[in-house]
């Protein structure tokens, strides 16, 4: 049995069909992204699976997912923010950005609240620097214009989303309260 979905593969199948025949380890990237979106990381037995099913050694499909930030190779927190720190960005108020999720998260670039709610990493350039300060949510949201009340509000609206058990599955799990 595998532990990639049917819905999964026929996601990454339709992605396959993209390419030449003998090109179906072209759909690597494509198919990451997929397995992520449904099980919120890339672990080793995930990524193995992805290289038996796009018939490719291990090792490359490794190379892609490690290269790319894009990808987790470890648990996040429910919702992963990514701000990017570009000069562009910085310019226009990502450092002070940086602190007000550090402070209110109590967090530093690469790691996850104790709730299991936030993940906060450091971004490159998201070819969106005018609207900057640029904030990506989950790999799949960018939040422009970055401000202290829209930082407070999206902060606000995604833990509430995260209480109503929303955000990526299988993030990690909240530490314990003393």
């Amino acid at each position: 049995m595998s532990i990639i979905s049917e819905a999964a593969r026929a996601k990454i199948d339709r992605e396959a069909a993209k390419y030449p025949a003998d090109r179906r380890q072209s759909a690597v990237m494509s198919a990451l992204a997929i397995i992520q979106d449904e099980h919120g990381w890339l672990s080793v037995p995930l990524m193995d699976e992805v290289a038996r099913y796009l018939g490719m050694p291990p090792v490359a499909v490794y190379e892609v997912a490690s290269f790319y930030e894009m990808y987790n190779r470890a648990p996040t927190g429910r919702f992963k923010l990514t701000l990017c720190t570009n000069l562009p960005c910085a310019l226009a108020g990502a450092n002070a950005a940086a602190k007000q999720l550090h402070d209110r998260l109590g967090v530093e670039f690469g790691e996850t609240t104790a709730d299991g709610c936030f993940t906060l990493k450091e971004g490159e350039c998201m070819g969106a620097c005018g609207d900057a300060p640029v904030l990506l949510v989950n790999n799949k949201r960018m939040e422009g214009f970055m401000t202290p009340p829209r930082l407070e509000a999206l902060l606000d609206e995604l833990s509430a989303a995260a209480a109503r058990g929303e955000g990526t599955p299988n993030a990690v799990e909240p530490e314990p309260k003393a």
